[in-house]
């Protein structure tokens, strides 16, 4: 007896062999983050070199390993920063932006792009909205003052994470000090 495919069977093969692909889903641009974040505010770019030293106090606040880029911070006129930060979900990289006040009180997040399959549920703005009014004195914990999203645990874990970063970098690099 002989074997002999059917081309329902060889359709069957081809579908299970072929590679499964993502494709980012790119939410809203840097410059739609700002204005979402920020209406009406126009914003100076401002880079700032993190140096190694810098990186890692970051990395003890926040637990996140993947090095912050000072290229991507920009500054309004009444003091207020935006900055776009990256996190890995739970295999590939979350970018998002978040938008400080003068003082470093989270004014919002916005996604700006995310790749994973699953997990996009930190981009809904119910969940973000938790992060705003937070500063670098407060804990920033998932489980704790952040709420887990189920099945999206890692992605919920390192944007909580990466908000952590941010404010703790506007304490070390972004605040102007204190006048006595």
């Amino acid at each position: 007896m002989h074997w002999k495919p059917t081309p329902l069977m060889m359709a069957g093969l081809l579908i299970v062999s072929a590679p499964i692909m993502v494709q980012a889903k790119i939410y809203v641009s840097i410059e739609q983050a700002q204005n979402l974040i920020f209406p009406n505010k126009v914003f100076t770019k401002k880079p700032i070199l993190v140096t190694e030293d810098l990186q890692e106090k970051l990395r003890s606040a926040s637990s996140i390993r993947h090095p912050f880029q000072g290229d991507r911070i920009w500054q309004a006129d009444d003091g207020s920063w935006f900055v776009v930060d990256e996190v890995v979900g739970k295999h590939e990289m979350i970018t998002y932006a978040v938008g400080l006040s003068p003082t470093g009180l989270v004014q919002g997040i916005e996604i700006l792009e995310y790749v994973e399959s699953y997990g996009y549920e930190v981009a809904e703005a119910q969940w973000r909205k938790q992060f705003i009014g937070k500063t670098a004195g407060d804990q920033i914990k998932l489980n704790q003052d952040i709420q887990n999203i189920s099945g999206a645990t890692l992605s919920s874990k390192h944007l909580t994470d990466g908000v952590k970063r941010v404010v703790t970098f506007y304490d070390l690099a972004l605040k102007k000090p204190s006048r006595k």
